[in-house]
């Protein structure tokens, strides 16, 4: 593929594929004009990373609240969060498999927050129709899917990877206390878990960082 033409499969802007591989707008711009050639093999590394982002997406921006696009139901109007995610699920009404803090939701490892507004979830782009959807990816594989009270979720240790993923515009807070509450219910070990090793740093950090949270919540 071509530089346009990898850029139209991930559905991103010029500016947002710049941003998602760290790459300045003006040369994607030069490139996808033919006013300089990308090198052969920036070529094969770049097709390589777009392949492995259609699966799982790194989502670079926040989408912001649009009036021509269909209001989720409030957090604030439900008594707890599952209620809450049931509604969401039942006027979605199509496949989709929760992600990121509703994964964590339907695990009972996070309860969320009062005014949460951004929903994650693998499923079809046009889930973008409903404001504060973000799809992480069209497909997900079913070993890394559980069903917890009859909604579809990213299981713990593909929860945990997708937060290292999208760590840069992600509020870390749920991971960090699911993780937590893993190294208590795991007799104070992270035994179990599997992280990517590019994502071996950043988890010994937030390992770090959940473990001190545990010590001042028991």
């Amino acid at each position: 593929m071509n530089i346009l033409e990898m850029r139209r499969c991930l559905g991103d802007t010029q500016s947002e594929f710049a941003q998602r591989y760290n790459i300045p707008y003006r040369t994607i711009q030069n490139w996808e004009s033919g006013l300089r050639k990308p090198p052969e093999y920036i070529l094969e590394l770049l097709e390589h990373k777009v392949q492995e982002d259609l699966i799982n997406k790194k989502t670079v921006i926040i989408p912001k609240y649009d009036s021509q696009k269909i209001d989720l139901p409030k957090r604030t109007e439900y008594r707890n969060y599952l209620d809450w995610l049931k509604s969401v699920n039942e006027l979605i009404d199509e496949p989709v498999v929760y992600a990121l803090n509703q994964a964590l939701m339907c695990q009972g490892m996070f309860n969320g927050y009062s005014d949460e507004y951004l929903v994650w979830v693998y499923g079809n782009d046009e889930l973008k129709r409903y404001n504060g959807v973000v799809v992480l990816g069209n497909n997900i594989d079913d070993c890394y899917v559980e069903n917890h009270c009859g909604l579809h979720c990213t299981n713990f240790n593909r929860t945990l990877n997708d937060s290292f993923a999208n760590e840069d515009i992600l509020d870390m807070q749920g991971i960090t206390e699911a993780l937590s509450k893993y190294y208590f219910t795991h007799n104070e070990t992270f035994n179990g878990i599997y992280v990517e090793p590019k994502y071996q740093k950043s988890f010994k950090k937030l390992a770090q960082y959940a473990k001190e949270y545990y010590d001042n919540n028991v």
